[in-house]
């Protein structure tokens, strides 16, 4: 598990912003529906962003941070992962995401991807990266080899094992890890770096010595700065790579 279900973004919120947000039904190209969170900024937004949550799927956290994307300009989409096992109804706290994230194949995870990206071009964003966390954040680097035409894919602690063909990513990389993250070993990430090195694939990789896994939290104050550098890091990468 990787935040408590009462943990929020540490990301400032800006009072006043001029932001909408509503909950969506998304269809994958196989005809499974699942859920979604949409946010925008009221203004037009040329870069959109797809935030894959942990292994929970979607719940508060990763809609708030969907919200943090919206009011500083970007369209933001936060989908779930569970629509063919779990259907799209709002879950309480004791949903058992185990037994459906171990029913998750990244073939699914991919046209669920694929058809948040669809929306978001449907709703004139000409740039678009994913941004994922823990499950997600891996599921995000292999976006970027799945022919969904991103303009960049983020991770925060993703693990790298999980990325399937690094050969075939076709967009900048950023990966964001904890490096006393106990079940992502140093060694991996440094491998996955050699890797996209080897591929070709432009990317940045950040080591934030001494913090965990998940240690992108407003409760973990003593990560704040961190935190701070991290999020810092994500609006340079969308800005440096949107398209114009």
């Amino acid at each position: 598990m990787c935040f408590e279900l009462d943990s929020l973004p540490p990301v400032p919120v800006i009072a006043g912003a001029a932001v909408s947000h509503e909950d969506l039904e998304l269809e994958a190209a196989d005809g499974t529906s699942f859920a979604a969170f949409h946010a925008s900024p009221d203004d037009r937004a040329d870069v959109g962003v797809v935030v894959l949550p942990d292994v929970r799927g979607l719940y508060r956290f990763y809609e708030e941070v969907a919200l943090r994307f919206a009011e500083r300009g970007y369209r933001a989409v936060a989908i779930d992962y569970f629509g063919r096992t779990a259907g799209v109804a709002k879950r309480d706290d004791d949903f058992p995401y185990r037994e459906h994230v171990d029913q998750t194949t990244q073939a699914g995870i991919q046209a669920d991807i694929r058809a948040a990206v669809d929306f978001l071009r449907e709703q004139g964003c000409r740039s678009i990266f994913t941004v994922g966390f823990c499950f997600g954040g891996s599921s995000s680097w292999n976006a970027a080899a799945a022919s969904h035409g991103l303009a960049g894919a983020i991770g925060f602690y993703g693990r790298p094992s999980r990325v399937e063909r690094v050969a075939d990513i076709a967009a900048p990389i950023l990966a964001l890890m904890g490096g006393a993250d106990e079940a992502i070993p140093r060694e991996d990430v440094e491998a996955f770096d050699r890797a996209l090195t080897d591929a070709g694939v432009e990317h940045e990789i950040e080591i934030y010595d001494g913090a965990p896994h998940s240690f992108f939290d407003r409760k973990y104050e003593q990560f704040a700065e961190a935190s701070a550098d991290a999020w810092s890091r994500v609006l340079g990468f969308l800005e440096k790579y949107s398209r114009a």
